[in-house]
């Protein structure tokens, strides 16, 4: 068991364009439990809306290191961050996150009790949040519609942590070299990387945070499909590690389509499946939320959620292994 206050933290937040974002996030810093000297390294990513002022605003309040550099996205400026840090524990999060008051204090008991080279935590929706980010937060958590993926772990699946809300140790860090300089789904090909270099991973249930997510429809559509697209890439960089449940929203969207097709030429049956799937997700929304526009709008994420992602992986497949591309002739913007 390590002793009280041995982990030295480090929390590194890469932000982008984000301002106002990461002065309700470092607020949210200043009530922390246990919080002490805690250092605080914000990686601005090339923005052009920078957030100076905002960290002028903290500079009294937390000990922060504010560093500027070129775009390059959001892994390599965690990389940046990390290499700057004098922590020996890093905790990274998204700049769209708020942190609950004991999200320092569980993590380091979590640590000292039982430590692992690396974790990750589960997120929820903060009751200031607008209505569609909280549909959003539903979409993206519910065992409906992810089987609770992203918020659980049992003996026969893993946790694959998120960086909007993990923690990665020093020696980690260096072993692996961080997160690949791949756009989207570099946290996932991290963890992969973690598992082949023998680290231990561990999900923190109790270590949440109130993560914000997009706050329009479009935005949260294309984000979706992004993530979609990096699931056939992942699999591609790591063999053995695909499943056929990652097929289950192009399937759900191909379904859907057909339905359609047929309700058109007056068979109503298949069409019926997806109208009773909804209202299970309606009824599920209500119970959690307790709020009838909420559960509405979970609707609409939900399919707003597996049309992206399934259409984003439908593509990624076609190109990879129809046309036989190569990763970077597939999609040289996320490699760039």
């Amino acid at each position: 068991m390590l002793k009280r206050n041995q982990l030295q933290f480090s929390i590194i937040i890469p932000v982008f364009n984000r301002p106002e974002e990461l002065d309700e996030l470092l607020d949210s810093l200043l009530n922390l439990l246990e919080f002490e000297s805690t250092e605080v390294v914000i990686v601005e990513d090339g923005s052009t809306r920078t957030s100076r002022e905002v960290v002028k605003k903290y500079e009294e309040k937390l000990n922060i290191k504010y560093c500027f550099k070129n775009n390059s996205g959001p892994g390599d400026s965690r990389n940046y961050g990390m290499e700057r840090a004098s922590g020996d524990y890093f905790i990274i999060l998204d700049s769209d996150c708020l942190l609950p008051r004991d999200y320092l204090h569980i993590i380091r008991n979590s640590l000292e009790k039982s430590f692992v080279d690396a974790y990750g935590g589960p997120d929820c929706a903060h009751k200031s949040f607008s209505s569609w980010q909280k549909a959003i937060n539903y979409s993206m958590t519910s065992f409906l519609t992810t089987g609770g993926l992203r918020n659980r772990e049992t003996t026969k699946r893993k946790f694959q942590l998120r960086s909007f809300n993990m923690g990665l140790s020093k020696k980690a860090f260096q072993t692996t070299g961080g997160f690949s300089k791949q756009r989207i789904g570099e946290d996932i090909d991290l963890n992969f990387k973690l598992i082949d270099k023998g680290f231990s991973l561990r999900l923190i249930t109790e270590a949440f945070v109130y993560h914000k997510r997009r706050s329009s429809w479009l935005s949260f559509f294309r984000q979706t499909i992004s993530f979609g697209r990096a699931r056939p890439i992942l699999n591609k960089l790591h063999p053995g590690t695909a499943k056929l449940t990652y097929w289950f929203p192009t399937v759900f969207v191909s379904g859907f389509v057909v339905a359609v097709l047929f309700f058109m030429l007056g068979f109503y049956s298949f069409l019926l499946i997806y109208l009773l799937y909804s209202i299970v997700i309606f009824i599920d929304a209500i119970v959690k939320s307790k709020n009838i526009l909420v559960s509405f709008l979970s609707v609409a994420a939900v399919y707003t959620q597996f049309f992206g992602y399934g259409s984003g992986f439908a593509k990624s497949m076609f190109r990879l292994h129809v046309r036989r591309m190569s990763l970077r002739e597939a999609y040289p913007a996320m490699f760039s």
